[in-house]
C-alpha cells in the first residue's frame, strides 16, 4: 500500500526530480571568454560549415527529448501535461541513472497530433533523439512514424517499443526453457500501443503464426468492426488461416499467450486450453490480465507480469536506457526492427546461466544491471545501426560497450559524491 502522505512529502521537498548542472567551469576571464563571448563564435561558425559537428561540440550528442500530451499516462488516463510532468521527470530519472542519457521532459498543452509533429520537428536541432511517451493510440502510432519519416533523429515510441524489446526478450529465452522454436502459436490480447509494438516486432522478428484481439475479437484481413490503419496493418502480417472469435477460441492450442490489456482480461480456463508448458505474459499494469499465482495454479510454466514484487516483471525501463545510449552513442539517424531485435538479444543473453522459469530477464535491481547489462545493450544496438548505414559515427561493438560503461560509472560516481544534497526516502520523513 504507498503512504499517500510520504510520497507527497518527499516530491514536495526535491520540487523535481531533475535538475541541470554544468559540465564547464566558468571560475575566470579566460573561462568565460572560451565558453561564452567570444569564444563560442569560434565552436557555431564551425558548426556552420559543418552541421554534423554539432554532435561533436554540444550536448546534441547525449540529449533526448521526452514528448508527451500526457493523454494516456499509465494507470492515470488523460491527466494534462502539468499532472503528467511528475512522471516524465522519473522517466528521465532511469535515463540518466541507467543508461548516463540527459533527458528533457517536454509536457505539451495540445492534444492535436499537426500540432505535436510541427512542435517536435521545431525543437529537434537540440536534441539527439526523441522519445514519444504516453500518448493516446492510434494518434500515437501515427505521431512516431511520421517524425521517424520527417527526422533526421531516431524517434523511439517507448510504449510500443520499448515494451515490444523487452516482451521479445522474455519470449526468447522462455522458449529456451520450454525447449520450444519460431513456430510457436502466439495469442496477443490488446491492440493499443503495447500490443500493436509487441506483434510488429515478434512479426519482424521471424514469427509467423500470431494471431492478435482487440475488444472485437480476433484482428484478421477482411474484418470491417472497428478497423483503422494499424490494425490493418496487424492484418496483413498476422492470423494467416483468418480465424475469428474470442481469447477462448483462438487461445486453443496456443504455446505463448501475451496481455496488453486491462486487469482480469485472462480466465483460468484459458490456459487450461493452451499447449503443454504453456507461456503467459500478463503485462496490464498496475494490475494484470491474471495474477501470476492464478496462472501458475492454472498450469502456466513461465508467467510473467509488469510487477515489480513478482518474478519475471516485464518493464520498459531495462530497454530504453540502453537503446538510448547505442542510439546517441552512434549518432543514429534512425531506428529498426532488426535493431531493436538485437536490443531483445543482448537483453536475454544478459541473464546468462541464471536462466530458470522465475528468471527470464535481467532486473534493475541487480547490481550489474546498469554497468553489464546496459552497455552491452547499447553496444549491440551501435553495432546494428552501423550495420545497417544508419549511423553518422562508425562505432564498434567493443568501443560502444567501453564508452557506455564509462559513462554510467560516471553518472555513479557523481551520484555518490552528491547523496547528501538529493533527495531520498531511505530514512522516515521529518
Amino acid at each position: 500500500m504507498m503512504d499517500r502522505e510520504r510520497i507527497l512529502h518527499y516530491h514536495r521537498k526535491a520540487q523535481g526530480k531533475t535538475e541541470v548542472m554544468p559540465r564547464v567551469l566558468m571560475d575566470s576571464q579566460e573561462d568565460l571568454s572560451t565558453y561564452y563571448t567570444p569564444g563560442v563564435s569560434v565552436v557555431s561558425e564551425e558548426i556552420k560549415r559543418d552541421p554534423d559537428k554539432v554532435y561533436d561540440y554540444t550536448t546534441k550528442s547525449n540529449t533526448v527529448a521526452i514528448i508527451s500530451d500526457c493523454t494516456r499516462v499509465l494507470g492515470l488516463g488523460n491527466i494534462g501535461p502539468h499532472a503528467g510532468l511528475p512522471v516524465m521527470e522519473g522517466k528521465a530519472v532511469l535515463f540518466k541513472k541507467f543508461g548516463g542519457v540527459d533527458a528533457i521532459p517536454v509536457c505539451i498543452s495540445t492534444t492535436n497530433e499537426e500540432e505535436i509533429v510541427a512542435l517536435v520537428k521545431h525543437i529537434a536541432p537540440s536534441f539527439g533523439g526523441i522519445n514519444i511517451e504516453d500518448i493516446e493510440s492510434p494518434k500515437s502510432f501515427s505521431i512516431s512514424q511520421r517524425l521517424s519519416k520527417e527526422l533526421d533523429i531516431p524517434v523511439f515510441h517507448d510504449d510500443r517499443q520499448g515494451t515490444a524489446v523487452v516482451v521479445l526478450a522474455a519470449l526468447i529465452n522462455s522458449l529456451r526453457i520450454v525447449g520450444k522454436k519460431k513456430d510457436v502459436h502466439i495469442v496477443v490480447n490488446g491492440a493499443g500501443s503495447a500490443g500493436f509494438g509487441i506483434t510488429m516486432q515478434l512479426v519482424n522478428s521471424g514469427f509467423e503464426n500470431v494471431i492478435v484481439l482487440d475488444k472485437k475479437g480476433a484482428i484478421y484481413k477482411g474484418r470491417e468492426a472497428k478497423m483503422n490503419a494499424f490494425k490493418s496493418e496487424i492484418a496483413d502480417f498476422t492470423n494467416p488461416r483468418e480465424k475469428d472469435g474470442w481469447i477462448e477460441d483462438v487461445v486453443k492450442g496456443a504455446d505463448v499467450l501475451i496481455g496488453a490489456s486491462a486487469e482480469g482480461a485472462f480466465h483460468k480456463d484459458y490456459i487450461t486450453l493452451m499447449n503443454n508448458k504453456p507461456i503467459v505474459f500478463a503485462l496490464a499494469n498496475p494490475y494484470p490480465e491474471i495474477s501470476y499465482e492464478e496462472a501458475k495454479d492454472a498450469g502456466a510454466y513461465i508467467v510473467a507480469t509488469g510487477r515489480s514484487d513478482k518474478p519475471n516483471q516485464v518493464n520498459n525501463y531495462l530497454a530504453f536506457p540502453g537503446i538510448m545510449r547505442g542510439l546517441l552513442d552512434s549518432r543514429a539517424r534512425k531506428i529498426t526492427h532488426k535493431t531493436l531485435h538485437n536490443a531483445s538479444v543482448a537483453i536475454a543473453k544478459s541473464v546468462g546461466k541464471r536462466l530458470n522459469h522465475d528468471f527470464i530477464i535481467p532486473t534493475t535491481l541487480d547490481r550489474y544491471f546498469a554497468i553489464k547489462t546496459v552497455p552491452r545493450i547499447a553496444a549491440s544496438v551501435a553495432e546494428s545501426v552501423v550495420r545497417e548505414g544508419l549511423a553518422r559515427r562508425n562505432i564498434s561493438y567493443t568501443e560502444e560497450r567501453k564508452k557506455a560503461s564509462e559513462l554510467i560509472r560516471r553518472y555513479h560516481r557523481m551520484e555518490r559524491s552528491s547523496r547528501r544534497y538529493m533527495v531520498g526516502v531511505d530514512s522516515p520523513a521529518k
